[in-house]
Parts: C-alpha cells; structure tokens; sequence
C-alpha cells in the first residue's frame, strides 16, 4: 500500500508540473493573439439565475459559478477581445470530471461568432499540444486522437437522429436530451478526432443569440475530446430584453423544482444593452489537464481536490 500511495503521489506532482506548463501555453496563445489577461471578482452580489447549477452562498453574495457576467460587463466598456483562467465554484458537482471548485478558461473575441470560437480552440489545443512536446496527437486512455484542425462538425439534430433516433429541436424534451446526450449521442462521436457538437436547440440556448432564420436553434456549440466534454461556445447574446426574459423563465423553474430565489444581476443586465457583437466560450482547464495527462479522474490533476483538502 505505500508504494501504491507513493506512485499516486509522484503520478500526481509529474501532473501539476505539466498544469503549469498548460497555463503557461495558454496565456501564451492568447497574448499571441492580441486579447488582454483579466482578473473579476469571485465574490459577487448576484450571478446567472441558470436552474441546473446551484452557486455558494457566503454572507448574501454568491461563490462565481463563472466569471461570464464581470467579462461581459468589461466588453460592453469597450476593453475588447480578452481571456481568463480562475476558479469557480459549484454545489453538488464531485465525481471523476468534477469538483465543486474548479478551474475554468473563458475568452471573448470581439466581432466573432460561435464558428469562429471553435476554431480559436482547435488552434489553442494544437498549441498547448505544441508546447509540451506532443505534435499533432495526443495519446488518452488507449486512444491516440489527432488533433489537426479543422474537427468534424455535427449539428445536434443531425447527432440525435442517428445516435438516438429523434430530433431534439422539432421535438424537444429536456430530460430525455441530457439522457441521451450522455448515454448515446457522446459515445457515437468519433474516438480518434475531437468533434464539435453544433446548433442546440432553442431551448438549451442559455446566453446564446438564436440563429436568424431559424428561432428553433441556437448559435451554441460544445467541444468533446476522448469522451471528456471540453467547451461550450456560443455567439454571446446582446439583447438585454431577451436575456432578461430567459432568466424570468429560469427563475420560474428554479422556483417551481425547489430552489432558492436568486436575486436579478440587473447591473449586468443594464450592460448587455452596451454588449458589441462577440463570441465566447467556457473551456474547463481541469479537463484539458486530465487529456494531456492521460488522467482518468480529475483528482489526478488538482494538487487539492475536495475529498482530500
């Protein structure tokens, strides 16, 4: 048993040497590209009424469950296209991919869609890969994944149909669509390349804009990689009448599932009015780690996971 406990340590401490190396080429990347570094506030009055993710309270504030409502607040300043990796903080999220505090990476490039946001993070994946010595693949559980842009494409409707053999967006039924997404959809995607699951329905739009022409989808993607849900990327939404309504509704069903009430974030409201046009995306770095690690859990990658602080 000790020499089990002395490999898990030495595996461990190899695996938050290569996170700072990852942090490193991360920011390298993106001053490469022009963005400013910022640093919001984790304490705040008032987040995201989203139902599915329950914040900390700490004295009447609220743990960030994201930096999302600060970023946004300084693009609508005029500060244009930056980036961010801190800590977030969520209730009831432990298991092998998640921690109740965790790392996330958001960046926002001013005039772009969700398209153009995949690709900033096909790029930033190769570099990262680039950086630690890896070239264009990267071995993960068995599986050697070539990580050379551009990723295959699927649009929700056209992954559901085939992996589950309905359509979401025509026919669109929550608790059925995370079922399936997990239990079907994710393992029909290809093992050896990332793949880009694209056009969510309306309903899942969160802060994304619906796509024109067609108000039944929503310009939101997420990136898988070896299984591991990567990002979620999304043509940032910037009306603010909009963005209110939706969270009226998520405030209805918080309510009506048992949650607590949550104050409106009307400061942040009252800056999306001044939002240019922008995409963004959530990138989990813990994840990232796990994949350039070849982890299993993300306790191999965190010098203090919660179980163990």
């Amino acid at each position: 048993m000790a020499e089990e406990e002395s490999a898990r340590l030495a595996r461990i401490k190899a695996n938050l040497r290569r996170r700072a190396l990852i942090h490193d080429s991360i920011r390298d990347f993106f001053r490469g590209e022009g963005f400013l570094e910022v640093d919001t506030p984790l304490l705040t009055p008032a987040v995201a009424p989203e139902a599915y993710i329950a914040p900390f309270s700490v004295n009447g504030w609220y743990l960030c469950p994201s930096p999302e409502m600060h970023m946004k607040r300084l693009l609508a300043g005029g500060y244009g296209s930056m980036f961010q990796i801190c800590h977030c903080f969520r209730k009831g999220e432990r298991g092998s991919l998640h921690n109740p505090e965790f790392t996330m990476l958001e960046w926002y490039r001013h005039g772009a869609n969700y398209l153009g946001i995949i690709e900033d993070t096909e790029r930033l994946v190769l570099h990262v890969a680039a950086s630690l010595g890896l070239g264009t693949t990267v071995g993960y559980r068995g599986r050697e994944i070539a990580l050379t842009p551009p990723w295959p494409r699927v649009t929700v409707r056209q992954a559901f149909l085939s992996a589950a053999g309905w359509d979401p967006v025509s026919h669109p039924d929550e608790g059925r669509f995370d079922a399936d997404l997990v239990d079907r959809v994710m393992p029909a995607l290809p093992a050896d390349r990332p793949a880009v699951l694209a056009d969510y329905p309306a309903a899942g739009a969160a802060m994304a804009r619906l796509k024109a022409g067609d108000p039944l989808v929503a310009e939101r993607a997420e990136v898988f990689i070896g299984g591991l849900e990567l990002a979620n990327a999304y043509s940032e939404l910037t009306d603010a009448a909009e963005l209110e309504g939706r969270f009226r509704a998520e405030m209805e069903r918080r309510r009506a599932e048992g949650g607590p009430d949550l104050p409106m974030p009307r400061r942040f409201l009252d800056a999306t009015a001044s939002l240019p046009v922008c995409g963004g995306i959530a990138l989990g770095v813990d994840r990232l780690v796990m994949l350039f690690c070849d982890a299993a859990s993300i306790d191999e990658v965190m010098a203090f996971p919660r179980d163990w602080a």
